[in-house]
């Protein structure tokens, strides 16, 4: 039997895109899958499709701003599937526009869903990983992390998440906890399809036109995303710590 048949994964933002794609990969592998989102009734596919395949699921409400929501999501969890030793923290919101247009709201928004979020779901799930003497932690960040014109607050979360990941790895690591973060490239998610449709583009021309500038020449896949956090939360990826790994189908973000 694969150890992985024993983990509790949590993932947040699993309601769509590459947090469902995750959570039905890391189902697949054996986990026990806690899916969570905003809205409880949001994440009820990810969970249906993962029951279907033979897997066991939970949706979870909760709001990873707050830490109170934060605390009862992670005690739920704990009380139905077993204390959870893999997390993944992809929740996250976009608030695009111009640094003069930008407001404090905008910022705000974003910094707490992203920054403050993956805090407060790290914070309140590595004593489970303590007392297991294993954890797995995957922080999305972004190519945006780099810079992106009209992504200021975005850019700068994701980029702290990089900052955030570094750090959690190193003061968990004795404890058999690794700590690293995936930097998607254009995914082919609701949210880049929003960010076409701002743009006055279908989505056809805007991956179309985006592609010719990737060097594998094709936009990414949920499923692209989920690979790579399969292998940083399994057992192999033990001496894997600390590093951003960017999947955004070449060497140039």
């Amino acid at each position: 039997m694969s150890t992985a048949q024993n983990r509790v994964a949590v993932v947040t933002g699993a309601a769509r895109g590459i947090g469902a794609a995750t959570a039905r990969r890391l189902a697949a592998d054996g986990m026990a899958v806690a899916a969570l989102d905003l809205e409880e009734s949001a994440s009820n596919g990810t969970v249906e499709a993962i029951v279907a395949a033979g897997g066991t699921a939970l949706a979870l409400g909760v709001d990873v701003s707050d830490p109170e929501q934060v605390t009862a999501a992670v005690e739920r969890v704990a009380a139905e599937l077993g204390g959870p030793t893999v997390l993944v923290n992809n929740a996250g919101i976009t608030r695009d526009n111009l640094l003069f247009k930008m407001t404090e709201v905008d910022w705000d928004l974003v910094m707490g869903v992203h920054l403050r979020g993956s805090f407060l779901m790290t914070r309140a799930v590595q004593k489970h990983m303590v007392e297991a003497g294993f954890g797995r932690i995957v922080n999305l960040s972004s190519t945006s992390a780099l810079g992106n014109r009209g992504q200021a607050n975005y850019s700068a979360a994701k980029a702290g998440l990089q900052g955030f990941t570094k750090t959690v790895a190193i003061e968990l690591g004795k404890f058999g906890i690794t700590c690293n973060a995936v930097a998607p490239g254009l995914i082919a998610t609701e949210m880049t399809r929003a960010t076409a449709e701002r743009l006055g583009r279908t989505w056809d021309e805007y991956a179309a036109a985006r592609a010719t500038q990737i060097p594998v020449a094709r936009v990414g896949e949920p499923e692209d995303i989920a690979h790579t956090v399969s292998f940083l939360v399994s057992e192999g990826a033990g001496f894997v710590s600390g590093q951003v790994i960017y999947v955004a189908g070449g060497p140039k973000a």
